[in-house]
């Protein structure tokens, strides 16, 4: 245990700057999508996507992993409690996304890419939920699964309101 504040503390660091790649990613695909005829201004922002899921978010994932994986090693306690078996699902989920990113960063970039700024705003949305679960885990080493349920069906609300057309107010 000796290491184990040391591990936490890069954890954290790794964390953080994951997470800003997966707040500000899609936020970036807004506003490509939404200025596609802008030809200059597509360029920078393709730049921008590619630098900060490269350089920033990908490795920061990989860091996050390797340091949690260490932590688990370090206190495998941590695996004989059922929150900390829904942080690691919910983890499951947020790797998923930033793979899901590349993804769309990619289809973006070569122009194959359909999905309208709706879309993105409300994908932005979902990290949001996954880090207030996870976070709320850690800190209550508590899972209350009508909290999650809750939060679930608040975000899903949310994103249906983003989606929603807007009513034609002529």
């Amino acid at each position: 245990m000796e290491y184990y504040t040391w591990v936490l503390s890069f954890h954290i660091v790794a964390v953080l700057s994951w997470m800003a790649m997966l707040f500000y990613l899609p936020r970036l695909f807004v506003y490509h999508v939404e200025n596609i005829d802008k030809k200059e201004f597509v360029d920078i922002v393709t730049v921008q996507e590619s630098k900060i899921y490269r350089f920033i978010g990908h490795p920061a994932m990989w860091f996050t992993i390797f340091s949690g994986a260490t932590m688990i090693y370090l206190n495998p306690a941590l695996l004989s409690q059922d929150w900390f078996h829904a942080k690691l699902l919910m983890l499951v989920f947020l790797i998923a996304y930033s793979f899901s990113l590349n993804y769309y960063r990619k289809q973006l970039a070569n122009g194959r890419c359909k999905k309208s700024g709706k879309f993105f705003r409300m994908y932005n949305e979902q990290p949001t939920l996954l880090a207030i679960l996870i976070v709320t885990y850690v800190i209550t080493k508590n899972f209350s699964l009508l909290f999650t349920i809750v939060m679930i069906l608040f975000f899903t609300f949310i994103s249906y309101m983003i989606l929603k057309p807007k009513k034609d107010r002529s």
